[in-house]
């Protein structure tokens, strides 16, 4: 199940649409920003109903 979201990237502040995959349940993984490059921290809490994203810097 791929649900798109909405986020801000802690770096340059853009706002950026992830797509998630909530199959997967919890999930930490690391993507770079597509406008600033940087290296940006997932944390994607899911139940399989209810879910939660948190994004990061790496050194946060």
């Amino acid at each position: 199940m791929l649900e798109a979201q909405d986020y801000q990237c802690p770096y340059c502040g853009e706002w950026v649409e992830a797509s998630l995959d909530l199959s997967a349940g919890d999930q930490q993984y690391i993507e770079d920003c597509p406008v600033c490059c940087r290296p940006i921290v997932f944390d994607l809490r899911s139940d399989g109903v209810d879910w939660s994203l948190d994004v990061r810097t790496e050194n946060d």
